[in-house]
């Protein structure tokens, strides 16, 4: 049986091209994408998210939920990258629905329709994950399980010295979710970070005649576009869809039971994930962090992945071309 999952995004190309593989991977059942602020605004998080639905199509179009600012708005550095609409620019045309429900609400429903067999994958700041959370006090232990792409354990950061983008955007979700008593595993940015898309992969993706292969296609040369621009780099790196490869092939990576929290109020360390490592830890364990990746498995899984996603959406729908 597929296991059914909501994916919690900020749109983002990594959340994107994630979310493409997910919503035809056949052992997914993609019951929600909800859209969190982040990499963009809230609004344009929900306005990404319908359109990735939009080019891909698939049978069954999953519940779609729309988040709002946390209360101390967010940080605008560090979207660079991505562009300003986070799909690097790529004018892609969509009817925009107005009626959406709260992400958290959302989320809720889903759990609360089948306790203990969803899982949520976190590719963003985890603003709505604790909002449901305080909602619903109830639903940590109605959760599967939750799988959180984002924070550093030996670091660097990547938005500063010491924090990594998702958990700095709103330090004090994330301390809410860390401290509730759930199954949560952490993909940080040391094992992220070792898996590198260097030029050459776009010649091993699904062609451009798959709508697949076309939309990726055009994020990932945009990504390309942007690493280049922006930070020197001729590889880009895509967080998000290392975390589905968690999800769907965790014995591709090695975890550890960690006692972790969040830093809210450091003038230099704000969003810095801190853990008690020390012989006698005075926390206790709390999340399982992946420390070590198999990455070149990684990599082909993702390659392997995209073939499968291409091959699916054709079959189920081979006259939608995408706009």
């Amino acid at each position: 049986m597929p296991k059914k999952v909501i994916f919690d995004v900020d749109p983002g190309i990594d959340d994107a091209v994630a979310v493409c593989i997910g919503l035809f991977n056949p052992d997914l059942e993609v019951v929600a994408v909800t859209s969190v602020g982040g990499n963009v605004s809230p609004a344009q998080a929900a306005r990404n998210v319908q359109v990735i639905l939009s080019q891909m199509d698939p049978p069954r179009w999953p519940r779609i939920g729309a988040g709002t600012a946390p209360e101390h708005g967010l940080p605008t550095e560090g979207r660079r990258i991505f562009g300003p609409d986070g799909l690097g620019g790529v004018p892609f045309d969509v009817a925009v629905r107005r009626d959406l429900r709260p992400s958290e609400k959302v989320i809720c429903d889903e759990i609360r329709a089948a306790p203990e067999a969803v899982t949520i994958l976190a590719c963003g700041p985890l603003t709505n994950i604790a909002r449901a959370f305080l909602r619903d006090p109830e639903l940590p232990s109605l959760l599967g399980q939750l799988i959180i792409v984002g924070g550093t354990v030996s670091g660097p950061g990547n938005i500063t010295p010491a924090a990594e983008f998702n958990i700095y955007c709103d330090p004090q979700a994330a301390r809410t979710v860390f401290r509730t008593p759930c199954t949560k595993f952490l993909i940080p940015l040391d094992v992220t970070n070792q898996i590198e898309l260097t030029l050459d992969v776009l010649t091993r993706i699904p062609e451009e005649t798959t709508r697949v292969g076309r939309f990726v296609r055009k994020l990932l040369q945009a990504a390309f576009r942007g690493y280049r621009q922006e930070l020197g780099l001729e590889a880009i790196r895509i967080h998000d869809v290392v975390g589905l490869v968690a999800l769907t092939h965790p014995e591709l990576f090695t975890f550890v039971e960690m006692a972790g929290d969040v830093e809210t109020m450091g003038e230099l360390t704000l969003g810095a994930t801190v853990f008690d490592r020390r012989r006698v830890p005075a926390w206790r364990h709390n999340i399982a962090v992946a420390t070590k990746v198999n990455k070149e498995a990684v990599l082909e899984e993702i390659i392997r992945s995209l073939h499968t996603a291409a091959e699916i959406a054709e079959r189920q729908n081979p006259y939608c071309d995408g706009i």
